[in-house]
């Protein structure tokens, strides 16, 4: 693969870092309170939040925290339980959307049980990303904009692939899935791409509630005769663009917050493996 020049310098590329550190680790929203899942700090919710669930058999609130176990009195499992919280913020208009998708609920690293995905911003969850940085020969990399009808970031610029990893599914198989879904790769294209690592577990303030979500990354090199179509419907266009211009869309805050994470760490990498005097 050739490797262009940085147009940046290793300081430059320290400091974009630090702004965007800065930028997704924030407190939880003012009047939050720990949820506790079984017993085990699992999420973060809302005053909004509490005042919808704070009632339903299964969920006690006191000064600490929201506590969720199963509603012996009524013969509800701890599942029937968090199925009920996420119907109930769907009727109360707290959800964007319903996607029909189960994630895993994790408190303190256990599967607790598994819930519709729009639900978990509202009650503050833990998500894991799955993103590639796809370069292509020339050393210019792929980027995909999503799609204005997006309910996150509509219209933002992308990394070429990056999406959740649903209920009970591996991280690896997560981000094949969504190559095919997003990019209309296959795993042959993929074969060379190197293990996934965690960037950092954002905390972030969103309209819904509060974003925790584990940010992985994975980079391989596309060959030229690789086609990339989109296949879901959610990017509205892909293009290949070279380093210069990575750096200027970077500036000028064209990508998400979690596509800018990513991208950074392919670019720390990639500074770091240059020869000496080359950037």
């Amino acid at each position: 693969m050739k490797k262009p020049l940085l147009p940046v310098t290793s300081r430059v590329l320290a400091a974009r870092r630090t702004h965007i550190n800065q930028a997704i680790q924030q407190l939880p929203p003012l009047g939050a309170r720990p949820l506790t899942i079984e017993g085990r700090v699992a999420g973060w919710v809302t005053s909004r939040v509490i005042e919808h669930i704070g009632h339903l058999d299964g969920v006690s609130v006191d000064d600490e925290a929201v506590h969720v176990v199963p509603d012996t009195a009524n013969h509800r499992s701890l599942q029937e339980v968090i199925d009920m919280l996420a119907h109930t913020l769907k009727e109360a208009g707290c959800l964007r959307g319903w996607r029909n998708e189960q994630l895993d609920v994790i408190g303190e690293g256990r599967v607790l049980g598994t819930i519709e995905r729009a639900a978990m911003r509202p009650l503050g969850l833990l998500t894991t990303a799955v993103h590639l940085n796809a370069w292509s020969a020339d050393g210019g990399i792929w980027v995909a904009k999503r799609s204005d009808t997006k309910t996150t970031d509509p219209s933002m610029w992308d990394t070429l692939v990056g999406g959740l990893v649903s209920a009970g599914e591996a991280a690896d198989v997560s981000l094949l899935r969504e190559s095919q879904e997003e990019a209309g790769l296959d795993p042959a294209d993929l074969h060379e791409r190197t293990a996934i690592r965690t960037i950092v577990r954002m905390h972030r303030k969103v309209p819904e509630g509060y974003q925790v979500e584990n940010i992985l990354v994975s980079d391989c090199v596309l060959a030229d005769d690789v086609v990339q179509a989109n296949q879901d419907g959610e990017v509205s266009q892909i293009e290949n663009i070279d380093l210069s211009t990575l750096w200027q869309w970077l500036e000028d805050g064209k990508f998400t917050h979690e596509a800018e994470l990513v991208i950074l760490d392919s670019l720390q990498n990639r500074l770091m493996d240059a020869p000496a005097g080359s950037v």
